[in-house]
């Protein structure tokens, strides 16, 4: 199986959570230990391991916040 890698635009993230709500394999949350420039706690890949690289993050994403690379 493909191992995905995630890059976060992290300073453009508004904390929506679509991505993590329609993650199919639940690896990214919201990182609570600190804020972007919007003051926002951002989007973070939680369980590496678990993603797939399926893009599904970054087409929710409504400000092209994520960019998925694969193996």
């Amino acid at each position: 199986m493909a191992q995905g890698y995630l890059e976060f635009d992290v300073a453009r993230c508004k904390a929506c959570e679509l991505c993590v709500y329609f993650c199919p394999r639940e690896a990214l949350g919201m990182d609570k230990h600190r804020l972007n420039i919007l003051g926002f706690n951002p989007v973070t890949l939680i369980k590496a391991e678990m993603c797939n690289g399926c893009g599904i993050c970054a087409m929710m994403c409504p400000d092209s916040v994520i960019t998925v690379l694969k193996e």
